[in-house]
């Protein structure tokens, strides 16, 4: 189980209002809230089913039956106040309907309803459809106005508490890879050894995996996401191992290649082209520095190896609530770093005759520089 428990608070409470003063730039008087990670991250709540409807006059969060009980422990558990709660059904016998329940939540917060915004990133066509009609068949003046990206933004900057369970969870996962890498000597499968890791993570406190754990030996190497197979992993491998553990919803990333095995002359310069690359990258995360800038420094490295085609991914993304969510680090981002972002920085080479060599470090920017949330050594031969 987690331990989770000894970690530094999240300040929940300070996001709601934040999002509530961030309403008058969409455009739009009532912001409908429907992306999970978004509601959980403004109000502590982490059911499956929630609709969180943001106006400046009251809060509603809409949920069914299955957490009647759990919504108010969790909202009370962050520190959450002001949000009415309201348990929906699908007959509306026992309690009232969605469609009830939305359009009175509506109503309550803002009753001319002129402009009601949509998350436009995790609102399905379909859903779209289905508000459109709940808003016309009430105010026939009203309308659906995409917001892209409010809370997103509001996430980047992490808080003491989201930056010690991301740090946690990257801790948990160097301690579960120093346990299981020895194991590649073993001849086991790339399954069995997502398998062991994963297994290793949870055992030691993770609440979760990160994601899917990607582990790739040999040809398969040189797939960036390529997914654990029955093959066995051999001496002369390369093998790329990105993983990462949770707590409290919170993520961590890392990749390490293993090279199982001397190397040859190309495995040895592909491993020490992708670690100076990767250091060049780390070394320049800082306040006030462009992602694209971190791109720029780790693909310089590579180009001038001659391999500037075969880095063929961004240098890094966020991490949090999601394992891939803003700033992109990469030759398209606008974004600049500043303190409390947190991201990570892998180049990697690919070469498909050869294999594939990627290293990744989560980094969090501070007042100062930056410092890695993730330790585990570089060292990759395993002999």
């Amino acid at each position: 189980m987690s331990d989770s428990f000894d970690l530094a608070r999240c300040d929940v409470a300070a996001r709601l209002p934040r999002a509530v003063a961030a309403l008058d730039a969409t455009g739009c008087d009532t912001l409908v809230i429907t992306n999970l990670r978004n509601v959980r991250y403004l109000t502590g709540f982490v059911g499956s089913a929630a609709t969180l409807i943001v106006h400046a006059n009251a809060v509603t969060l809409l949920t069914d039956g299955r957490y009647e009980t759990q919504a108010p422990t969790d909202l009370a558990s962050a520190g959450v106040a002001d949000v009415d709660i309201v348990v929906t059904a699908e007959s509306g016998e026992r309690a009232p309907t969605v469609k009830d329940a939305f359009v009175a939540a509506v109503r309550g917060a803002a009753p001319t309803a002129l402009r009601v915004g949509l998350e436009s990133s995790s609102v399905t066509w379909a859903q779209q459809r289905r508000y459109a009609g709940w808003v016309g068949d009430v105010w026939a003046d009203a309308s659906l106005v995409e917001v892209a990206d409010l809370v997103e933004t509001l996430r980047v900057t992490k808080d003491a508490g989201e930056i010690a369970r991301i740090e946690r969870a990257a801790a948990i996962a160097d301690r579960a890879f120093a346990h299981v890498r020895p194991m590649l000597l073993d001849g086991v499968t790339e399954i069995e050894f997502g398998f062991e890791l994963d297994l290793a993570m949870r055992r030691m406190g993770a609440s979760e995996r990160s994601f899917e754990t990607i582990v790739a030996s040999g040809p398969n190497s040189a797939l960036p996401h390529a997914r654990p197979s029955e093959r066995r992993v051999a001496i002369g491998d390369l093998v790329v191992v990105d993983f990462g553990a949770m707590i409290d919803g919170y993520r961590s990333d890392m990749t390490r290649t293993v090279m199982v095995g001397e190397p040859s002359a190309i495995q040895q310069r592909m491993l020490d082209v992708v670690t100076e690359a990767q250091q060049a990258g780390a070394d320049a995360v800082g306040p006030g520095v462009a992602c694209k800038d971190i791109d720029a420094a780790c693909r310089a490295v590579v180009s001038a190896a001659g391999w500037a085609d075969r880095f063929v991914h961004g240098t890094g993304h966020g991490v949090g609530l999601d394992i891939h969510e803003a700033p992109w680090v990469n030759s398209r981002s606008a974004a600049t770093l500043a303190p409390g972002f947190v991201v990570t920085v892998e180049p990697g080479v690919y070469l498909p005759e050869v294999g594939g060599v990627r290293v990744e470090d989560t980094v969090l920017v501070t007042e100062a520089g930056s410092r890695p949330l993730t330790h585990a050594p570089k060292d990759p031969i395993l002999v």
